[in-house]
């Protein structure tokens, strides 16, 4: 259990929350969620001790450990992989190594007799002789193979390393376990094998996470920073999305009724607690839905940008073809014999082993470069608008406020028009003269966003377009996408934007591509059938 009392924070001199007062109990994994800068991990950071409150006090008794997944890649890299796993259990690593320690002394003495039994008592009390083979399988959980446990964190790859210290995280049933984005480049099986784990934990999780399947998949809890404050809601990511949302259009009609409102939100309630949910908690969730009472239902003061693509002209028959595409980087084949054929109405997810793959690929078919061998043809009726995986180059070197780089793409280049359509891209007020020299990541996906709605092509391709996204802009893109009446290409981490848009899925390989239709479940199904190897959203 972990008691938050009365806990407040100012960071630069202003105030991230205060009068925070929660509860984290056993059994239940907490999703904590807010806009970009909202105070996510430093909350976090507070509930670790790694860092002190303006105010207030967590209490967490002194018997319970708390397991944080660490965010330095490197921090690890003189140990292997055993050693870095067992390291999540400090007390355990401590006494295992001691313990070798006096047992490779040539002059082991008789006080070293004794201290070798004291270590062997505890050494056993806490499942010591467990350690390597609980370690093992968390490795092989998480899709590493056994073999890599005595190799050095070094000689590991980025992506592995992350795999590494998610399961140092894991190791040693600690009675709380605190992370923050656990899924980032986890791949498809290493992801459902995380939500299993957390469904079945005895103890208390809490976890940030942008992957809004994950959060439905694993929380029973979502606890919302917004308003300067931190307040917990009982339910999945969805649920609290789809209950503020009903909550903020019942206070824009104040001149309904109380007891209409009250009804209205009382049968969505019903409604959603009568769903069926892929969690192994579904049940406790059931219940938990099932007391919920209208007062604690959440209200956000959060803002959602806008997006949406309006068509000029209606695409033909022939979208594109694509046969016998090849490419190298640096020497090295990245895919080769690509072919397939793009058909209207199509929305595909093009899916690889790594992220290099689809990127040439699209940076090929907007003819950003030449393809070594192969051709593509697009229709002669397609436009097409492209977002790639970095934009930098839309950006760098220009001395320009936002609402002239916007301009530059717009057919109408007045002032009014372009306040009003920049506003719905939460670009409002001054922030519209904000040099587009110091914009976040985020605020740049949306200016990229915006330059696209003004094309109206009717072919969109997007290279991971909801990264550096909050939660509100990553809903936002999913909606317009789904909403899009034509032909969208795209590759992302999102598990939900993939399931919710795709009809068709491609996954390019070193040797051609696997050519799919239907959702992206029934794919990872007849994958899996297929015996084929890890794949990485």
């Amino acid at each position: 259990m972990i008691t938050v009392n009365n806990l407040s924070l100012q960071f630069g001199g202003a105030t991230l929350f205060k009068d925070v007062d929660l509860l984290f109990t056993a059994g239940n994994c907490y999703g904590v969620i807010g806009a970009n800068g909202a105070g996510k991990s430093t909350f976090l950071k507070i509930l670790c001790g790694e860092l002190e409150p303006s105010a207030g006090s967590v209490s967490i008794a002194k018997d319970m450990r708390i397991s944080v997944l660490k965010q330095d890649h490197f921090a690890f890299d003189e140990h292997t992989v055993q050693d870095t796993v067992i390291m999540g259990n400090k007390n355990l690593y401590e006494i295992m190594k001691e313990k070798e320690a006096l047992y490779e002394k040539e002059d082991f003495s008789e006080d070293d007799g004794e201290r070798a039994s004291e270590l062997e008592g505890i050494f056993a009390e806490l499942n010591g002789w467990e350690a390597e083979s609980d370690a093992s399988k968390l490795v092989r959980g998480l899709g590493l193979h056994e073999s890599v446990m005595h190799e050095r964190m070094s000689s590991l790859s980025g992506n592995d390393k992350v795999k590494i210290l998610l399961a140092q995280a894991l190791f040693g049933k600690p009675d709380v376990i605190l992370l923050d984005e656990p899924t980032n480049h986890l791949d498809i099986d290493a992801v459902a094998w995380l939500e299993e784990f957390l469904s079945d934990y005895f103890g208390t999780v809490i976890v940030i996470s942008h992957d809004r399947h994950f959060l439905n998949n694993v929380c029973t809890h979502t606890v919302d920073i917004d308003y300067g404050k931190i307040k917990m809601y009982v339910g999945n990511y969805e649920f609290w999305y789809e209950s503020s949302q009903l909550i903020q259009r019942l206070i824009k009609q104040q001149n309904k009724k109380n007891e209409d409102k009250i009804k209205e939100l009382q049968g969505f309630i019903q409604r959603f607690s009568a769903n069926k949910s892929k969690s192994k908690q579904a049940t406790s969730r059931k219940k938990l839905l099932d007391k919920l009472t209208v007062e604690e239902m959440p209200a956000s003061s959060r803002r959602y940008p806008f997006i949406g693509f309006e068509i000029e002209r209606e695409i033909g028959k022939d979208v594109l073809q694509v046969t016998g595409l090849s490419h190298s980087i640096n020497g090295r084949k990245i895919f080769r014999n690509v072919s397939f054929t793009v058909n209207r109405g199509d929305k595909i997810a093009f899916l690889a082993d790594s992220e290099i793959k689809v990127t040439t690929l699209f940076k090929i078919l907007n003819d950003d470069i030449t393809p070594e061998d192969g051709a593509f043809k697009w229709g002669t009726t397609a436009t097409l608008s492209y977002f790639p995986i970095d934009s930098d180059k839309y950006f760098d070197g220009l001395n320009m406020k936002i609402i002239d780089w916007i301009r530059q793409y717009s057919k109408d280049e007045t002032e009014t028009y372009l306040r009003g359509f920049l506003g719905r891209m939460l670009f409002s007020g001054d922030s519209v003269y904000k040099s587009i020299g110091v914009l976040s990541g985020g605020e740049k996906v949306r200016c990229m966003f915006s330059r696209m709605m003004l094309f109206g092509s009717n072919v969109i391709m997007l290279d991971h377009p909801t990264n550096h996204l909050d939660l509100e802009s990553i809903s936002a893109v999913n909606n317009g996408l789904k909403d899009f009446k034509s032909n969208v290409l795209f590759s992302s981490h999102d598990r939900e934007l993939i399931e919710t848009i795709a009809n068709r899925i491609i996954e390019i390989t070193d040797d051609g591509c696997f050519d799919r239709q239907g959702n992206y479940e029934e794919y990872i199904e007849w994958r899996r059938g297929q015996n084929l190897g890890a794949l990485i959203l």
